[in-house]
């Protein structure tokens, strides 16, 4: 289906780069589903000899079979009986994974069983979205991008995440300042998307701290923190977590940071009633 909606895009907008801006991938992803079609085909579908690629005559009575095809199945999809089946290649950060992923994995096994939904070991955000806009995976949850994100993607803001200060149990009080005086600093990886945010606050409101180690799980930061080897600024974790660990959040100032988690597909699988039913259960979750 995905490389049928590329051809048709080819063939409408008239070269890789627009059909690419259309589908919301990249233009090396559309180049390989044309690669995959003319195997398939056995003969190529576009004439590359000269600086601007045309369509072969195949490439033409192929474009008017698969927008016919993507007319009769989208009219399939639109039934309401039409069940949710098939795999989805879901990529979530870290921090997702161990929260509301599982939770939604669960009403997805209860409610859709023949929905098969295949997790992508990628769990940074930048990464992420090189991912989905390779075509490597289907849908993805993380944080968006400052600017809002590509206008060629569809976004669904889920929940949007303060940034706080985790202390040991130990600690009864003290100012933000104060704690960093008196404990070091684990930080959240500045490699990781979410840990650049606070990376950048640190530097502006305490550049005193000192950093002892940098780790990626919010999980791993929270036992370290409570086992009182430092305090760490990180988005809010799940309650929970705190409570296991016996971990107390602080407030930050007004101006503290925050992150805003969202999920996002390509253009070309709107209204899809797998991804359809994927958003639905972490919007739920996530409620």
């Amino acid at each position: 289906m995905a490389m049928l909606s590329t051809l048709a895009a080819i063939l409408e907008r008239g070269s890789f780069a627009a059909a690419a801006q259309q589908v919301g991938c990249t233009p090396s992803a559309v180049s390989l589903q044309v690669k995959q079609l003319e195997v398939w085909f056995g003969q190529p579908l576009f004439d590359r000899s000269a600086r601007i690629v045309k369509p072969t005559s195949l490439a033409l009575e192929a474009g008017v079979v698969a927008r016919e095809m993507i007319a009769r199945l989208d009219a399939l999809r639109a039934r309401p009986a039409m069940a949710v089946a098939g795999r989805v290649r879901l990529g979530a950060i870290a921090s997702v994974q161990s929260d509301a992923l599982p939770q939604a994995l669960r009403r997805l096994r209860d409610l859709h069983p023949a929905l098969d939904i295949e997790v992508s070991p990628i769990v940074d955000s930048d990464p992420l979205l090189g991912a989905l806009k390779a075509a490597q995976i289907d849908l993805a949850v993380l944080v968006r991008p400052q600017g809002g994100g590509s206008s060629r993607l569809i976004w669904q803001n889920l929940a949007r995440q303060p940034y706080v200060m985790l202390v040991p149990a130990v600690v009864t009080a003290g100012t933000p300042q104060e704690l960093l005086r008196r404990f070091d600093l684990i930080r959240y990886d500045p490699a990781l998307t979410g840990g650049r945010l606070a990376a950048q606050y640190v530097r502006q409101a305490f550049p005193q701290a000192r950093s002892i180690m940098d780790l990626r799980s919010i999980d791993a930061i929270v036992a370290m923190v409570s086992a009182g080897l430092g305090v760490s600024i990180v988005p809010q974790p799940r309650r929970a977590l705190l409570r296991a660990h016996g971990v107390q959040e602080l407030r930050l100032a007004r101006n503290a940071p925050t992150r805003q988690i969202a999920m996002v597909r390509r253009n070309a699988d709107a209204g899809s009633r797998n991804l359809d039913a994927v958003a639905r259960a972490l919007a739920e979750v996530y409620a």
